[in-house]
């Protein structure tokens, strides 16, 4: 069987942590920042983690996962 190639919009959204869970940062973060109230900038500072229901696909798109 071919290999499954990374996706590569993926590899730069996503971290993989020790224990297993992934890791992105907020949207809205990069530029239009002065419409934006100081709430709403501080709200997407920092990383999240993925919801439980998402994590397989995107351990898919890493080619992590190996049950595809």
């Amino acid at each position: 069987m071919p290999k499954i190639k990374t996706v590569s919009g993926a590899k730069k959204r996503f971290k993989v942590t020790g224990s297993g869970k992934v890791k992105h940062y907020s949207a809205n973060h990069r530029h239009l920042m002065r419409k934006k109230s100081a709430k709403a900038k501080g709200r997407t500072t920092g990383s999240t983690v993925v919801c439980e229901v998402d994590t397989p696909r995107v351990l898919t798109m890493l080619g992590l996962n190996s049950n595809h």
